[in-house]
């Protein structure tokens, strides 16, 4: 009973976090309303007995992606105005989508609900390796011993998606003051500071 109310719960605060995220009139207040879309998924994943899941929500997206992300919606200069047009235009779009993802949902519950395992649903599916352990075991030998490439290209492009928004923020706009490194390293103390002699006052 006390898990059916926190997952309602949960599920409430997600929803309304989720329409945050999209009806926000401010992009920093859509960012945290993403975090809390995050927080409230990795609650959900952890009543699911998915404990690695959700701590890798928390610690990779909140505590990484969101984090730059607010960096970045912070540093670069939005056109808030031009972002709201275009909402009435991907609208039906966006619709579409959802309605794609529900429609996915639904038929997981069916499956679920007539009691088929993931090899009946799912033939091609594989088991994974070591479920005599936790999940968190099994998903850590897949990830380091067959899936090893794929797990290391991701952390490239997650390199490359940071360094591109350090360009992004660096790009020359009015009133931006940036450091020109060869005129630092050029300077020379002669032309920076200038000894000054005083008389001496005598004292009363």
């Amino acid at each position: 009973m006390l898990i059916t109310i926190l997952f309602y719960t949960f599920a409430a605060v997600l929803v309304g976090a989720a329409l945050g995220v999209v009806l926000s009139r401010n992009t920093v207040h859509s960012a945290l309303f993403l975090v809390l879309a995050f927080f409230t998924s990795a609650a959900l994943w952890l009543l699911l007995e998915a404990e690695f899941l959700g701590i890798v929500l928390v610690l990779v997206y909140v505590g990484a992606v969101m984090v730059l992300f607010l960096f970045v919606v912070m540093m670069l200069d939005i056109n808030v105005a031009q972002l709201r047009e275009g909402l009435t235009r991907y609208a039906p779009l966006g619709a579409l989508v959802a309605l794609m993802v529900i429609v996915q949902i639904v038929y997981v519950t069916w499956v679920r609900r007539l009691g088929l395992t993931a090899d009946m649903a799912f033939p091609s599916a594989e088991p994974l390796r070591g479920t005599q352990g936790s999940n968190t075991e099994a998903l850590g030998a897949l990830l380091y011993d067959d899936y090893v490439l794929p797990f290391q290209l991701a952390a490239v492009v997650l390199l490359v998606a940071i360094v591109a928004a350090i360009v992004l923020t660096m790009r020359s706009r009015p009133g931006l003051k940036q450091q020109d490194v060869a005129k630092q390293v050029a300077v020379r103390k002669e032309d920076r500071v200038r000894l000054v002699k005083l008389p001496a006052e005598k004292g009363p």
